[in-house]
């Protein structure tokens, strides 16, 4: 086990090391300059000469080579340093760690709604004897996996909101604020969960150890729960693993419908103004959460299998 965490531990690194510097080489490439996009925003691109606009780049390093200034960065991010926001003109880990808590709050009531909607329907669409009833439940993940996250917030907006105004429309007010927002973000992971799960049960009831547990007499739904569910869930956590970094990807898209303040807006703002130091902090900080739940989920799988940590073993000795 201390292999295989320093093991992951080495893969974390690195992948926090290539999502830095690929995200330092796309914002160099991008066309445009920074400081004069920071200017032009707030009206003072005519005002100043060059000399005040070279100083300007002095201050947040552009004035050095790529290579000087790349090195310079990583050195500052390894010690948690990702200097000041050029559209902001604040520290950017002080600005990422007051928009951090309201993004894992609407992360984590979306993960919710997603896992519990994704289960029951998968169990419930696996265990229904009536074929009608299956298969109205099976087609339904396939439509929430197609439909766009923005039409589906801006749609939960214009019923729940305008029309029968049983929610905010906008803003960060309290825990009614997230529900439409949550449900927005949990509607394509929850899909995707209830495919994976409802199409690995559907196998696990063709598997020998099923037929035999049902030949002993044990109840259907006692194989359902006990048998099928188990071995099913192994590809399920893999999956819930990876619907972290679209959770993370879908705040952009949630967060600026529902113009609440978070970690996906202002990417976006971000992104936009080109502003480096901002960006490559947001791509450490959410790799590093993608990262971090993708271990939890590999540490998972011996608890649902005890087979995969006897395997383990095997091939360590």
């Amino acid at each position: 086990m201390p292999q295989y965490l320093l093991g992951r531990l080495g893969q974390a690194l690195f992948v926090l090391w290539a999502a830095f510097t690929v995200t330092f080489v796309i914002l160099y490439i991008l066309p445009g300059d920074p400081i004069l996009i920071m200017l032009d925003a707030r009206g003072e691109g005519l005002m100043m000469d060059a000399s005040e606009i070279a100083e300007l780049r002095a201050q947040y390093g552009f004035d050095k080579p790529v290579i000087v200034q790349y090195l310079v960065r990583l050195w500052h991010a390894m010690q948690g340093d990702f200097g000041m926001s050029i559209q902001l003109n604040e520290a950017v880990t002080g600005v990422i760690a007051r928009a951090v808590p309201e993004t894992l709050k609407l992360a984590s009531l979306a993960m919710l709604i997603a896992l519990v909607a994704g289960f029951l329907l998968a169990c419930i669409a696996t265990y229904t004897r009536r074929p009608w009833l299956r298969d109205a439940l099976l087609s339904m993940p396939a439509l929430g996996v197609s439909v766009p996250v923005f039409w589906v917030g801006l749609l939960l907006l214009q019923f729940f909101s305008f029309r029968f105004a049983l929610f905010p429309a906008m803003g960060n007010s309290g825990f009614v604020s997230l529900v439409l927002p949550a449900v927005t973000l949990a509607i394509p992971t929850a899909a995707g969960f209830a495919q994976l799960l409802a199409k690995s049960l559907l196998a696990s009831w063709n598997q020998p150890y099923v037929t035999t547990a049902l030949g002993k007499g044990a109840r259907p739904l006692r194989v359902h729960l006990r048998h099928a569910l188990p071995n099913a869930l192994i590809p399920a956590l893999t999956m819930i693993g990876m619907s972290v970094g679209n959770l993370l990807a879908g705040s952009v898209v949630t967060e600026t419908v529902f113009s609440r303040v978070g970690i996906g807006r202002l990417t976006e703002q971000a992104v936009k103004a080109q502003d480096v130091p901002m960006v490559q902090g947001l791509v450490v900080l959410s790799t590093l959460i993608f990262v971090l739940a993708n271990l939890a989920v590999d540490l998972l799988y011996p608890l649902v299998d005890p087979r995969i940590a006897r395997s383990g073993r095997r091939a360590s000795r």
